[in-house]
């Protein structure tokens, strides 16, 4: 799966609605997804904290945290990433990347699991048909694509 060909980390950096994914079995019901991303000086990875309410928006909120680092250092946009109980990494890229760092879209190898992200909660549908068409461009199967609710 081919990545963006340059990332700006400390532009990446920051706070991530979840607009839309193919979850993993931590999201399946989740609303408010968010991801956010911290350079970590001391240890030279990202911090990673995703959060969510379950269920509904009022659910209970629930933090899967995460440690990333950049695998690729020339692109910056294949990174590992790793859940605090688990001995192994996944791969973590960056197939897609608005110029002004709006939106990105987040996949894995073996196309399995797929995130759209924005700086925004909100996102008109024009906007997520235009990139879940260009994800399909890229060969990914958007059929089961789903939006995750947001409401703030």
């Amino acid at each position: 799966m081919r990545v963006v060909e340059d990332v700006n980390i400390e532009r990446f950096a920051g706070k991530w609605y979840v607009i839309a994914n193919r979850p993993t079995m931590f999201e399946t019901d989740a609303y408010n997804a968010t991801e956010t991303y911290s350079l970590n000086k001391q240890t030279g990875k990202i911090d990673v904290d995703f959060r969510y309410n379950q269920g509904s928006f009022i659910g209970p909120e629930k933090t899967v945290p995460q440690t990333a680092w950049v695998h690729d250092e020339k692109t910056k946009a294949h990174w590992k990433i790793s859940l605090w109980w688990l001995p192994f990494s996944l791969d973590y890229l960056i197939i897609d990347l608005d110029k002004s760092y709006e939106w990105t879209v987040i996949g894995v190898p073996n196309q399995k699991y797929l995130w759209i992200m924005s700086r925004y909660p909100e996102m008109k549908d024009a906007l997520l048909a235009e990139i879940l068409a260009t994800v399909k461009s890229k060969g990914y199967d958007i059929s089961n694509v789903n939006r995750v609710p947001q409401k703030w």
